[in-house]
């Protein structure tokens, strides 16, 4: 039976399992760069995590046999099949792939295995991590973070598929996970007659397996098809308030415990604020929370580009 391979539990904090980093890792993690595409910090600031740059091609092909193996896929999921397959070679890595940006990043020591001691040197992938940057590149969002559990019970889903069912109804760009009692360990991306593409476990690299439908095995779940729409953005920060009205001193709404796509519908100049470094007037209102938030806390230019101004 394949052990656990699933990361530590993430938590508001991007980027807390990123790993420990010396000498040159440090140097080469300081920017991300995986299969020629680049994770800028978008404008506004470097501090901000930004969303993977659409349409940069692959510095190499994907390895032969991983691909979309069956018809029937949305765009979107034989996108995310392809940004998978792209990764085949790459260290699986215990914890990798949750920094503040979707891609690769230095793992950490399983306590519970062994083969991980050389994780922290290791740029890679764990599990959901490698899930989380396929759909990240295949969206333009950071649609699917968290750990293998998140990812299976993430309300991006459009259908889901209880483990008697097999392997029949799924498509490529399904979402295969292992585990019991709610306690998902594991998780792939199915890429059609059988297969599957894993960051797999530590001391192997990101592979192309037969799809393993014993033991523990929990169901599938499909991701909604749909990229970015116009008016979409991605919050940074933690303990982030929106407010009643753009104003620090309006009466408080919700709080985004740590990053979260949005939506907005129109933004103003409104109340000054200065924080975390950055001064701006600007607010956006976001409809489905019936709120404002300074748009500091918005991944993009101090102005958002493309929305509209508030009447």
């Amino acid at each position: 039976m394949t052990r656990a391979t699933d990361g530590p539990p993430r938590g508001g904090t991007a980027g807390r399992w990123s790993g420990l980093r010396t000498g040159a890792a440090l140097a080469a993690a300081a920017v991300l760069v995986t299969g020629g595409t680049a994770f800028a910090a978008p404008a506004g600031g470097a501090a901000r995590a930004g969303v993977p740059q659409a349409g940069a091609g692959p510095a190499k092909a994907a390895a032969e046999g991983c691909g979309v193996l069956a018809p029937g896929a949305s765009a979107v999921a034989e996108a995310a099949v392809r940004a998978a397959c792209e990764q085949i070679g790459v260290w699986y890595t215990w914890g990798g792939g949750h920094g503040p940006q979707p891609g690769p990043t230095y793992g950490q020591v399983d306590p519970s295995d062994p083969a991980s001691e050389h994780d922290p040197e290791r740029s890679g992938f764990d599990c959901s991590g490698l899930v989380r940057y396929a759909y990240a590149r295949a969206t333009g969002r950071d649609v699917l973070p968290g750990n293998a559990r998140h990812q299976f019970d993430t309300p991006e889903a459009t259908a889901r598929f209880g483990a008697a069912e097999g392997t029949g109804p799924l498509l490529p760009g399904d979402l295969l996970a292992w585990g019991s009692g709610g306690a998902i360990h594991h998780i792939a991306v199915y890429l059609g007659a059988g297969k599957m593409v894993e960051a797999r476990q530590s001391g192997t690299r990101i592979m192309v397996s037969d799809v393993r439908l014993g033991g523990d095995y929990a169901g599938a779940v499909r991701i909604g098809g749909s990229a970015a729409q116009p008016g979409t953005f991605r919050t940074w920060g933690t303990d982030v308030w929106t407010h009643r009205e753009p104003s620090t001193t309006s009466a408080r709404v919700h709080r985004f415990d740590g990053p979260t796509t949005v939506r907005v519908q129109c933004q103003k100049h409104a109340e000054t604020v200065t924080a975390d470094g950055y001064t701006n007037d600007a607010w956006s209102y976001l409809p489905e929370y019936g709120a404002w938030i300074t748009n500091i806390y918005i991944q993009g230019p101090a102005w958002l580009d493309g929305v509209p101004t508030c009447p």
